[in-house]
């Protein structure tokens, strides 16, 4: 199946046989259709989706270690220090160990991986342009307003959760997890 059959599929999917599905499935559909998006554009420019996510980060905070670099971009370490061994082979970054400091290894962009910025943060605007096409200012922003309420609500529940789970009575069901909250 290719892009565009899978694209109908997934369309037909939500309009016709379950319009009133959970949300979360509809937001990671949607999350899916965005990254695909950003993906091919990225290839074209041969850098991966995995890459995108630590450029990003390193455009806006250079220099971090690989560990700040793993906690940032949500990902374990041995995930960052591969991505990190093949972007320094494709010459975006450089590994280095600050002086005085041998423990840490610290990743600065090259002049080559700061140059993407350029060609690829346009690219991720695009994408965004292209999903809220036809969308009001307003409706963006109650979209972008949703979301981060339901980032919150999640992060705090999942807080919660560790905490129980830290003093040893950890709930399994939602309403005890509710209660716990309250």
């Amino acid at each position: 199946m290719n892009s565009n059959e899978e694209t109908r599929t997934v369309l037909d999917h939500w309009r016709e046989a379950v319009p009133d599905d959970r949300l979360a499935h509809l937001v990671k559909d949607a999350t899916r259709a965005l990254v695909r998006g950003l993906q091919m554009r990225l290839t074209e420019h041969d850098v991966s989706f995995g890459h995108w996510a630590f450029l990003r980060i390193l455009w806006e905070s250079d220099g971090l270690t690989q560990r700040e670099l793993s906690e940032q971009a949500g990902v374990q370490e041995p995930t960052t220090f591969s991505a990190m061994k093949a972007m320094e082979a494709l010459g975006y970054v450089e590994r280095k160990h600050l002086p005085g400091n041998k423990k840490n290894m610290h990743v600065f962009l090259t002049r080559k991986g700061k140059a993407l910025k350029k060609k690829l943060v346009p690219l991720a605007e695009e994408i965004n342009d292209i999903g809220t096409k036809g969308l009001k200012p307003a409706e963006i922003r109650t979209a972008r307003k949703v979301l981060l309420a339901i980032i919150t609500n999640l992060a705090e529940d999942e807080a919660h959760v560790n905490n129980a789970f830290d003093a040893g009575a950890l709930p399994t069901h939602s309403r005890e997890r509710r209660a716990l909250s309250a």
